[in-house]
């Protein structure tokens, strides 16, 4: 196996190969799977199954980012997505949850000073949820290209007896 990636330069193998029972263990656990569930589970979909399906991931963009969630599931937190551990933040809406962080801050000011201690508790967790979106966005790293360059080939050296242009 080793030989099939020596071209690649790599210092050792990739280290994906499985063995072949582990391969066939899994294949069986499948198969074994399937036969126990209703077997109008296996069907084709209707169109409007799969527009449903589709239009799932249209639904799950917001306004800071896309909802992670899993297919049919219900928002368990009533659409306050920036308390959500499902929300994947958008870094093009990074702007826009520093000004939702910032009005935060300021409608928990109003309630400690209304003394609206329900409100505040409530404001504080959207308050750490916005706090966490932001750090999560500040520890990707950029999505710089990174130029490569293009690769040189030379022509391998070949010795002065074996060039069939210069032989007499």
């Amino acid at each position: 196996m080793a030989e099939a990636f020596g071209q690649f330069q790599y210092p050792t193998p990739p280290l994906a190969v499985y063995p072949e029972e582990a391969i066939q263990a899994h294949v069986a656990f499948l198969a074994r799977r399937r036969s126990l569930r209703p077997s109008e589970e296996y069907r084709v979909p209707t169109d409007e199954e799969w527009q449903e399906f589709l239009g799932h991931f249209e639904r799950r963009k917001v306004s800071i980012g896309a909802c992670g969630r899993a297919f049919g599931t219900p928002c368990i937190h009533e659409h306050a997505c920036v308390r959500c551990p499902m929300l994947w933040p958008d870094p093009a809406q990074r702007d826009r949850l520093v000004e939702i962080r910032d009005n935060l801050l300021a409608r928990i000011a109003e309630a400690e000073r209304e003394k609206w201690l329900g409100e505040m508790e409530g404001l504080q967790v959207s308050l750490a949820g916005a706090e966490q979106k932001l750090t999560q966005l500040d520890r990707r790293p950029p999505n710089a290209v990174v130029d490569l360059g293009i690769p040189v080939t030379t022509a391998p050296s070949v010795p002065r007896q074996h060039r069939p242009e210069e032989r007499t």
